[in-house]
């Protein structure tokens, strides 16, 4: 059910709200050296991410993601590695597994923080290619910092996540994110399989 009583969603899926997510809010203020720190999912070729800044928490293998004009390797990749960025940020742990527990997940795929600043645009696209769209892999958003303005688009359905909300949406639909609020748009993505 939508957020206000609207309706079905077949995009979308609230499946939690309220999260106390002040603890991972926090540690990101302290450590800022971790932004962009990798910068293939937002410099390879056609990327529609030109606007975001990321942290990688697990990702392909840095060597996987060395030649930003070969895309090959990361999307048939189903082995994600741990980021340095794990180790630092520990606040994401508990996050991250009770979300697994919660939805049943039995591996833990890509882990990315994402940050939107205001006036910030995602380009349309949809997440179809390789072995690791193709598996039956879920991707879930938790909005560690989400305002009035922050839309994000999945079809012919628009919401706003709101901070502390998680939501799981369909990648393989295209989508994309305007962030028209006062402030940056923050969102942990966690892919998991069931």
């Amino acid at each position: 059910m939508e957020p206000g009583g609207r309706g079905v969603m077949k995009n979308f899926e609230q499946i939690a709200n309220g999260l106390d997510v002040m603890p991972v809010a926090l540690a990101l203020q302290t450590h800022p050296h971790l932004w962009n720190a990798h910068r293939f999912r937002t410099t390879y070729t056609g990327t529609p991410h030109t606007d975001v800044d990321d942290i990688l928490l697990r990702f392909s293998a840095p060597e996987k993601t060395a030649d930003p004009d070969h895309l090959g390797d990361v999307l048939e990749d189903m082995e994600p590695v741990f980021y340095p960025a794990w180790q630092e940020l520990p606040q994401v742990r508990p996050i991250v597994f009770d979300l697994m527990r919660r939805v049943e997940a039995v591996s833990l795929g890509r882990v990315i923080i994402t940050r939107l600043q205001p006036g910030g645009r995602i380009a349309p696209h949809a997440d179809t290619d390789g072995a690791y769209v193709a598996s039956d892999g879920m991707r879930f958003h938790v909005v560690l910092q989400g305002l009035p303005g922050s839309l994000y688009h999945c079809g012919d359905e628009t919401i706003c996540m709101k901070t502390g909300d998680v939501w799981w949406f369909q990648h393989r639909e295209v989508h994309s994110v305007e962030n028209n609020s006062a402030d940056a748009r923050l969102h942990l993505l966690v892919d998991c399989r069931r």
